[in-house]
This record gives C-alpha cells, structure tokens and sequence, in this order.
C-alpha cells in the first residue's frame, strides 16, 4: 500500500506540476507568515543586506586606493618634485615599463606608436625587440589609449594617471577579496576584517611599495575578481541568473589576466591541480569544474594567438593538464558505466590525468620551439639541490630574497596581527571537516543536497573545500620562495576573516566537541559576531595609529648623484650614444633620458641574461683589454661604474655581485674558509679609477660625482705610459 500511495503521489506531482508551481508562493507565504515575516519583507532585508554589503566593499576598495595614494605622495613627496626626479622613483624593470608607456603618449598616433614598439630598435644596441610580446606591454597599451580617449592632456599628468590606474587596480583587487570573503561566510562583516588585515601587513600581501609598474601589480586584481567568481560560480543551489554573470566573470577575468602577466598560466596552474583535485573526490559539480576548463583552454587559445604566437603558453603545464583531464574525461564517459574497464578508470583517474599530462607536456616541448621559460627549470633544479652550477645569473637570482626561503620576520608579522593564528584555526578545522566528507565519499555516501547549519559539515560546500586546497598549495610555494607571499598572504587574510565570521565553522567545531551545555546554533551566531568584532577593535586599537602615522609624516626620499647623472647625460652626451652598466642602472638611465643602453634588467631572454653578465664583468678581476672588447661588441660609447655596486658590503658574503664574478670566472677558490685568487688583475673598477696605463689607453673619465664614474670608450686607442 505504502509503494501504490508513493506511486500515486508522484503520479499527482507530474500531471499538477503547474499547480503545485502556483501554491509552491502561497506555501512559502504561510510559513512565512507564521515566522511573522512577510515575503515583502524577506525581500527588503535581502536587499538592504546586498546594497549595503556592496556599498561597504566598493568604499573598502576606495579608501585603500585613496590611502595608497596618499602614502606614495607622502614617501616621495612626488607633487612636489620636477619629472626627472618623478621619474627616478621607477627602479630596475619598473622603469623600463613606465618608458614605453611615454614613448606611446609621444609617437604621432596610436598605431604608429605599436609599430615602433613591435620593433623596437632604439632601446638595446644591436637588436631589435617586440617589446610588447617581450615585456607583456598590454598594460601600457591600455593605459596609454585611455589617457589619449579621456582627454585627460589637459588635466592629469601622465604619470599621475599611470600611477592612478595601478592603485585603481589595487582598490578592485581589495574590493574582490571582500567579496570573496562575504560570499563564503554569507556577512560582510568578514570582509571588512579580510580589507583590515590586508593593510596591515601591507609588506606582506603586496609589492605596491617597491615597483608600481611591475605586472603582478597589474595582473592580480584581475585573479582576484576571478577567484571571487569562481567561489561564487561553485556554489550549491545557485539561481540561473547569478550562475550566468560568475561564468562570465570567471570567463573575462581569466582572459585579461593571462594577457596581463607572462607568469599568469603558473598561478592558474594551480587553481587547475585544486580543481582537479576538487573533482577528483567528486565534491563538486563536474560540469561546473570541466566549464572552467573549457575557460582555461579558451584563454591559452585566444592569449597565444594575440601574444604573437608565444610559444611559451602552448607549452606551459596549465595546456597539457587541462587536455589530459579533458581526454581522461570523455574517455570515462564513453565507457559503460557497469564495465570492469569503467570502474578501473575511476580508481586510475589521478594517475591517468598526471600521466597523460607529462607525457603531452613532453612532447610538445620536444616540437615547439620554446626559450623562454628554460631559466625557470634550471633555478629550479639548482634550488631544489638536483644540480650545482658556476653561472653568474643563476647563483645571482639564488641570491635573490624574493627567491629564498622566508624570514622568521615574516611569521613574526603575522602572528602580532593575529593573522596566522586564527589562519592555522580556520585551516585546521575545515581540513578535517574535507578529510570527513572525503572519507563518507569513499564509503559510498553521498553529499547532501542542501548543507543547514545545525549539520556541521562546512567541508561539504564546494566553494570551501576549493579553497583549502588553493591556500595549502600557494602555502607550499610560499615556504619554498618568499616572493610568493605576494600570492599566498592575501588569500591568507581571506579564509581567516571567513572562518571568524562563518557560524557554519564554528558549528562545525561545536560537533566534533558534543557541545550540550549551552545551544551550540546560538553560541555559534555569537562567536561569529563576538570574535571579529574583538577582533577588529583590537587591530583597530593597535594599528590605526600606526597607519595614521605613515600618512601624516613626511618620508624623505632625494637622490642627488642619480638626478646629478641623468642631467648631465641629457646635456652632455651625443644623441645617438650607447651606455653600458648594471642593467638596473641602464633602465633609469633609458627611462630618464631616452638614450640607448646595452643591457636591461630582462631576464626571460637568453641573449640579454648573456649580455647582463658579460657587462657586469666591468666589477670582476678582468683586464682593461677584456672590458673593452666586451664592451665595443655591442657598440657601448660610454661605460658607468657604480660605486655602490664596486664597494659593496653584504650582509652574505658570497652574493654580492663581485663574489658571484670571481666564482663564475675562477678568480676565487674557497676552501675550508680560506680564500685563494687565481686572477693576476685587479678589479677593474678599482683599476680604473687610478688612472694610468693601460686604462687610461682604453677609457677615459668625463664625469663622476659621489656615486658614478662615467668613461668615455676610446673609438682610438694610444697606447702611452
């Protein structure tokens, strides 16, 4: 009777599903009314909690533009300084990317100036470049069509506008992880706390500070947006329309931000192995996962086709992973399901997909032509120990603190913020709440539909377990390499402020503990009101003064000797002059003046990284005779020695730039601490400085002043004592 009374009801359901529509409103009406809440009003609240959520991540992301601004202003007093000395706040690579921006504002139309860039001949001496293709310029293409299109000639300087636009990014990119925040805890409160604690490890989560124009500057915001769309788009129960506008976010943010950055197709990368993974316990919705690849693939297509053809994305790992799951896909699809070969591939299937995606990976890079990326596979192999090298560049990027294992400081930072131990909280509980619902996956139960409060279970929301697995993988990255922070310690900010604030969390918690004394739904809707709200006035209580403080007091940044140089070169040397230097040096020099140099601080390019060390020699224990041919080969007119750089003191002996030439040379043997020279010369760049022969034959001295020396390279040498 029981299994004709069910056959019937579904009978009912099929042939009244139009009436049950229609009183499916009037149901909700009833239990709403008894609730004493109207629909009107459910919808009113619905709607004050969205525009008031919207309104604080929109004025959280201004307030951090407007801050950053005015703490630029204030450390480089920069209205008050004349343009060459604006522009000398650019260093190394950041001043190389500001110079194509001017030289695209200077050329006589949009197109012409394109071209020029697309083969540029007037920056490197004898070679001629695609500095769009070479430098992702995309930025500056976008920037400088916006200051012509605006018409903001005649109100905004260039370099305001420039500099505008990044902090612009950087409010968007604040204003993202608010909503990332909001969205995983359902209150705003969380991302309010997420924006707090970004600032106040500002040295932590962004490099804003040292290089304004570097590309991930320009780059993560869009990841960003992308990450908050995904979360959003990996949500149960999401309505059609909201499910639409996240795939087309995640669509548009994951295109600009691969044209916008060389490196992007490493960090998606990763969020690809966290998909992968996500997919692979069946704790998301696989067509959902598969659509973000068909994402990934369009990008690669699409940023591949306008990049001129960079090879460098056709053979990247993020093509070769995403082809593999997709093969692996649709070959467990077109197997029966009640096969023995299907159910073979179900337990196969990571090792299937990391398989096929080596061997592809291998094999495109065995046709494709590829350069670009070679250096990042040998620092890799040397830092992981797998090999040892000699080579003056790589033990030069080893020496590099971005590219070292971080600091005690850096943990130390961030546990007086409170950020890392309540990050360790929230990680700990929701990886062993993921761990549990893998466990029940594996037994055979099944995720449930709709996740309450009362259940316990914040591992079982997709969106959540995405980004457990995103934080610990970027994690890892950052223990390895300290630049990496940059990307690990905002997401850091993040999950702690959505653990704090989410009732589900702390739920969860509260069922692992069989909590009974108090009602654990209650207790978890104060704790995730009392706790950031403590929190917050702590940090408020301990930090705002400091930050009030950076904005208020007046930094002096002046370089005298720097200006002193760059005026003379503008004055006194020939227009069509090549100078040789440190490549940091050299993109002042080609930002300031717009002379030609012989070398930049490039280093995706095996000739340039070759001709960076060939010029840094003008430190190392080489003959006059040795520098000069050096320098004649690639037609250098004049020569800088930097004193700083020829003097230098570090802290790690062995990483200053004169250790790492007398090793790459053979000049300096060491063993059992004691140092042996094999080089009958002495450093050149003390050599020089004394003035007799042969130096004198070869280079002679038309300006110095505290910090520089510059010499003029002999086009007629004499040879006279």
């Amino acid at each position: 009777k029981m299994s004709s009374g069910a056959a019937d009801l579904r009978q009912r359901k099929k042939q009244n599903c139009t009436e049950s529509d229609k009183m499916a409103p009037e149901e909700r009406n009833k239990e709403n009314s008894k609730l004493g809440k109207s629909p009107k009003y459910m919808l009113i609240q619905r709607f004050a909690k969205l525009f008031f959520g919207c309104l604080a991540a929109v004025t959280s992301g201004m307030m951090y533009a407007v801050y950053l601004s005015t703490y630029h202003e204030r450390k480089f007093w920069f209205s008050s300084r004349q343009e060459l000395e604006r522009e000398i706040t650019f260093q190394g690579d950041s001043a190389i990317y500001y110079s194509f921006y001017k030289e695209l504002l200077k050329a006589p139309s949009f197109e012409r100036g394109v071209y020029e860039l697309t083969h540029n001949n007037k920056t490197i001496s004898l070679k001629t470049i695609n500095a769009v293709q070479q430098m992702t310029l995309y930025p500056e293409l976008i920037a400088s069509v916006l200051y012509q299109a605006s018409g903001s000639e005649e109100v905004i300087e260039p370099v305001y506008f420039y500099i505008g636009i990044v902090f612009g990014l950087q409010g968007i990119y604040v204003t993202a992880l608010f909503v990332t925040s909001w969205v995983m805890s359902g209150t705003w409160l969380a991302g309010m706390l997420t924006v707090a604690w970004f600032i106040i490890n500002r040295t932590d989560t962004t490099r804003i500070d040292y290089s304004i124009p570097s590309r991930e500057n320009w780059a993560l915001p869009y990841f960003a947006c992308q990450v908050a769309a995904l979360t959003g788009y990996l949500k149960k129960n999401l309505n059609s329309s909201a499910e639409k506008f996240c795939y087309l976010l995640v669509n548009a943010s994951t295109y600009t931000f691969v044209m916008m950055w060389e490196y992007s197709h490493y960090l998606l990368f990763v969020q690809a192995v966290s998909l992968f993974l996500l997919d692979s316990f069946a704790l998301a919705q696989t067509e959902k996962v598969h659509e973000v690849y068909r994402i990934y693939l369009f990008s690669l297509i699409v940023g591949y086709l306008l990049q001129f053809e960079n090879s460098a994305l056709l053979v990247s790992p993020l093509l070769s992973l995403v082809v593999a799951l997709m093969f692996s896909k649709s070959l467990q699809m077109n197997m029966k399901k009640s096969t023995f070969v299907s159910r073979l591939l179900k337990i196969m299937y990571i090792y299937l997909v990391l398989t096929v995606a080596v061997t592809l990976n291998f094999l495109l890079k065995m046709f494709i032509p590829h350069k670009e990326n070679e250096h990042l596979l040998k620092f890799i192999e040397v830092k992981l120990g797998l090999n040892t090298t000699k080579n003056f560049t790589m033990n030069w990027l080893l020496c590099q603190e971005s590219l070292q294992a971080p600091s005690q400081d850096f943990f130390l930072r961030l546990t007086q913020s409170s950020l890392l131990p309540f990050y360790i909280l929230v990680l700990i509980i929701c990886l062993f709440s993921v761990t549990q619902v893998i466990f029940r996956r594996i037994c055979g139960e099944p995720l449930k539909e709709t996740v309450k409060l009362e259940d316990g279970r914040i591992g079982e929301r997709p969106e959540i377990v995405y980004h457990v697995i995103h934080t610990i993988l970027l994690g890892c990255l950052a223990m390895c390499l300290e630049g990496m922070k940059y990307l690990w310690t905002p997401y850091v900010c993040m999950l702690a402020a959505f653990g704090v604030c989410s009732p589900e969390l702390w739920m969860t918690l509260f069922k692992w503990l069989r909590l009974k004394a108090v009602h654990p739904i209650l207790l978890a809707l104060i704790l995730s009101m009392a706790v950031p709200t403590i929190i917050g006035f702590s940090l408020w209580k301990e930090f705002f003064p400091r930050i009030m403080t950076e904005l208020t007091e007046l930094q002096e940044f002046y370089d005298p000797d720097t200006v002193e140089l760059m005026t003379w070169i503008k004055r006194q040397a020939p227009v069509a002059a090549v100078f040789a230097g440190s490549p940091q040096l050299m993109g002042v020099i080609k930002l300031c003046t717009g002379w030609m140099v012989s070398s930049l601080p490039l280093y995706n390019d095996d000739d340039l990284l070759k001709r960076n060390e060939n010029i840094y020699q003008i430190y190392s224990k080489r003959s006059a005779e040795d520098i000069y041919k050096i320098l004649t080969a690639y037609k250098a007119n004049f020569l800088v020695i930097e004193d700083s750089i020829c003097n230098e003191v570090g802290p790690v002996r062995g990483c200053r730039v004169k250790d790492l030439l007398d090793i790459a040379n053979g000049h300096v043997v060491c063993e059992e601490g004691d140092n042996y020279a094999y080089s009958k010369h002495g450093r050149f760049c003390h050599e020089i400085k004394m003035n007799y022969s042969p130096y004198v034959n070869y280079f002679t001295r038309v300006y110095w002043n505290r910090s520089y020396f510059v010499y003029r390279i002999n086009t007629v040498i004499s040879f006279q004592s």
